[in-house]
Parts: structure tokens; C-alpha cells; sequence
């Protein structure tokens, strides 16, 4: 079979005349055709949000939000990073909180206890770069969220102790019950006034006119109030609860009743010279647990307690 040829008729030569490169020009002609018909399609494609499904300059879509996602992963990586640093920080507040309220002090072990190592092995199914960066980001999230939690129930732990030890301290015998002098020697063995022996004496003396106002040396219950038979002569006993006792001897007149409540700083007597003593003075003792302890030891300063009292006031 011989080669198509293809003719025209001219009306120059009034013949028909063989039309060379035709086949060639005709390809050409349909190439460009069918290529404009597809230049077509697709940016109509495109305009109709890939109505096609054809997929053509999604993936150049994706290539640019997938890089904008890396870079915001980094940006949050840091973020993260810096939020680490400040949770250190707090941390360390916490634990200066902690010891002003006598709690134990977080360790950094105890902080990091549980976390890290679990996201090590999780594939998130991306390229390493990207599945690196979110096993970093999970795992500081992972972190920051046990820290925070650490340190919400530390605060509320420091919270609740400040409040209790706002109560406590209340209840601390921490004051001189009455203006006067004593010796700082006077706790001990020492030699009585008026047996003339050694003995124990488990208590302070202070010296003042009969009739000076003696007052309760923290909040408390009037235990005891009245005379004694031993040498203690009139006497007021606190239970100040958290263990502690307070004693108040030799007294002249008793000015609270037995079940009474009493705050720091109230009057409860006049001291005296009732009982065993060689002169007006107030026996004062202090007892945790039933045991006596120097009152001197206890002391927080010589305090005015009208100034007390009306600083109180002021705060209550």
C-alpha cells in the first residue's frame, strides 16, 4: 500500500495539485487543538476548585502549607521551650513558698517523674523532620501540662498550710504574759527563796507590783481558774491546744472563768504573792505535750499589750 497523498485544486493551474507536508501540518494543527482544549480544562478545573478531581496544583498547594505548618511547628517548638524555662522559675518560687510555710521542697526528679521517653517511638506516618518535631512538641506539652499540675496542687498544699499555720501560731505561747523582770537564769536548778534548797524550777518569774494586769499569752481555753493547795496559790491554767499548756501563778485576782475562750493579748488576772513566794512576782510556765519548756525560749519580743491589742483590732 503506497503513501496517502493529499490534493487540492488550484485555480491558478486549473488542476489538481499535490498538497505536500499536509499530514505534517494537520498533526501540528490537532497537537495544538487538543492542547489548548486541555489548558482549558484544567485552569476550569482549577477555578472550580478541582471539580474534576483531577489533582492538578493541589499538591503544589499542599507543598506550601505543609512548609508553612513546619515553620509554625518551630515557632510553637519554641514557644514551648521558653514556656519550660518559666515553669523552672516557678518552681522555684513554689519551693521558696514552701519552705516559709514548712512544706518539703519539690525536687527536680519529682518534677520529671512520668515524663519523656514515651514519644520516642511513636511514628506519626510524616517525613523524619516533621515526625521529630511532633514528638517534641508532645512531649513538652506532655511536660508543661504535669508541671502545671504539680504546681496547682503544690499552691493549694502551701495555701492550705499558710492557713493552718495562721491558726496555729495563733495558739503559740509566743509573748511575755506581764510586763515586769526576770532572769534569764531563772529555768533550772536553782536555789528556792524561801525552802532554802536545790530544786527544779520549771517556770519563769517575773517580778512586778501585786495587782499588775497579767494577760493570756496566746489564744486558748481557760482550763483552770482558782486556788491551789500546793504552793502555786491562786492560778490560772490555758490549754492552747496543739499540745500546749500555759501556767499562771501567784495571782491576786483570777478575771476569767473556767471554759472561757481567750485570745492573745486578753487580761485574765492581777498578779500577787499567793502561795509559797518571798515577793510579788507571776510564776509563768510553758508545757508542750506535758513538758515544760523555758518560756524564755518561746518569747518573741517584750510587747506593749495595749499596742497589741489595739493592733489587732485593727487586723481582725
Amino acid at each position: 500500500m503506497g503513501r496517502m497523498k493529499f490534493y487540492y485544486y488550484s485555480t491558478e493551474t486549473l488542476k489538481f495539485v499535490e498538497a505536500r507536508w499536509a499530514k505534517t501540518k494537520l498533526t501540528a494543527l490537532s497537537l495544538a487543538v487538543g492542547a489548548i482544549l486541555v489548558t482549558g480544562v484544567i485552569e476550569i478545573n482549577q477555578y472550580m476548585d478541582d471539580a474534576l478531581g483531577l489533582g492538578f496544583g493541589r499538591a503544589s498547594v499542599l507543598a506550601s502549607e505543609n512548609s508553612i505548618l513546619r515553620e509554625q511547628m518551630r515557632m510553637l517548638s519554641s514557644r514551648l521551650s521558653s514556656l519550660d524555662k518559666q515553669l523552672t522559675s516557678l518552681n522555684e518560687q513554689g519551693n521558696e513558698f514552701r519552705v516559709l510555710v514548712d512544706l518539703p521542697t519539690i525536687d527536680e526528679d519529682t518534677r520529671k517523674a512520668g515524663t519523656g521517653g514515651t514519644n520516642d517511638r511513636v511514628d506519626y506516618g510524616t517525613s523524619t523532620e516533621v515526625n521529630q518535631l511532633l514528638r517534641n512538641l508532645h512531649t513538652m506539652a506532655e511536660r508543661a501540662e504535669r508541671e502545671l499540675h504539680l504546681q496547682s496542687n503544690s499552691y493549694e498544699d502551701v495555701v492550705k498550710r499558710y492557713e493552718g499555720n495562721k491558726v496555729r501560731f495563733a495558739h503559740l505561747p509566743a509573748v511575755k504574759p506581764m510586763e515586769g523582770y526576770y532572769s534569764a537564769n531563772g529555768f533550772g536548778l536553782r536555789l528556792h527563796p524561801v525552802l532554802r534548797i536545790i530544786r527544779p524550777h520549771e517556770g519563769l518569774d517575773i517580778a512586778n507590783d501585786v495587782g499588775t494586769p497579767v494577760y493570756a499569752s496566746a489564744d486558748g481555753v481557760v482550763e483552770y481558774a482558782g486556788h491551789t493547795r500546793g504552793g502555786l496559790g491562786i492560778l490560772v491554767e490555758l490549754n492552747h491546744g496543739y499540745g500546749y499548756t500555759t501556767a499562771y501563778a501567784h495571782l491576786s485576782k483570777v478575771l476569767v472563768r473556767e471554759g472561757q475562750k481567750v485570745k492573745r493579748g486578753d487580761l485574765i488576772a492581777q498578779s500577787g504573792r499567793t502561795g509559797l513566794v518571798s515577793g510579788p512576782h507571776l510564776h509563768y510556765e510553758v508545757r508542750f505535750n506535758g513538758i515544760r519548756h523555758n518560756p524564755i525560749d518561746y518569747f518573741f519580743d517584750d510587747v506593749n499589750y495595749q499596742e497589741y491589742k489595739n493592733q489587732q483590732l485593727v487586723f481582725d
